[in-house]
């Protein structure tokens, strides 16, 4: 008989404001800049088993602040900074807010979408952001949710609610490594 492969825990990452610092609707990839905490946050966690995945919305596009191949442009250098394989996908919304896509944060659509192409475990897994539609995301497809204070955080941690409140991406992940496993 053989055995079901299990599946893999996640962390999901809000970009702006999370993983490199906000400098609302970054078209410019000169403007990323990656938090001191945000490359060793991520060898840990991947060095713990979780695959580390991006989920940002980026209406800067349908705003018609900046193109698409901007957007690759800025996802590229923040790859650059970040260095090696350490994010194991990226998933972006380009819609505006008014258009409603289902798509967009707070619908939990892209983290369904990577946890089908990635065999995710959706229970084992939190999501990191730092905007109420972050929390409110991550609660929405069934994770565990942090809130970090940087960017967006420091506004609107008592409207939202999350699992826990961090300072930053390092004790974010202090949190989750030292979450029990299931």
């Amino acid at each position: 008989m053989t055995e079901t492969p299990k599946k893999h825990p996640a962390v999901f990452f809000d970009r702006d404001g999370t993983l490199m610092t906000e400098v609302n609707y970054c078209g410019d990839p000169a403007k990323v800049f990656l938090f001191p905490d945000a490359v060793t946050a991520l060898q840990r966690l991947k060095a713990a088993g979780f695959k580390n995945i991006i989920i940002t919305n980026q209406s800067g596009i349908g705003r018609g602040y900046y193109t698409e191949a901007h957007y690759h442009l800025v996802h590229a250098e923040l790859l650059r900074q970040i260095g090696g394989d350490l994010i194991d996908a990226t998933y972006y919304c380009p819609a505006a807010p008014e258009e409603n896509s289902p798509r967009r944060k707070p619908h939990p659509a892209m983290v369904f979408e990577a946890a089908h192409e990635h065999d995710l475990d959706l229970t084992r897994s939190f999501f990191i952001g730092d905007k109420a539609i972050d929390v409110e995301c991550g609660r929405n497809a069934g994770t565990r949710t942090v809130l970090v204070l940087t960017g967006h955080g420091k506004n609107d941690g008592d409207r939202c609610r999350p699992d826990y409140i961090a300072n930053d991406l390092a004790s974010a992940t202090d949190f989750i490594l030292g979450f029990p496993a299931e």
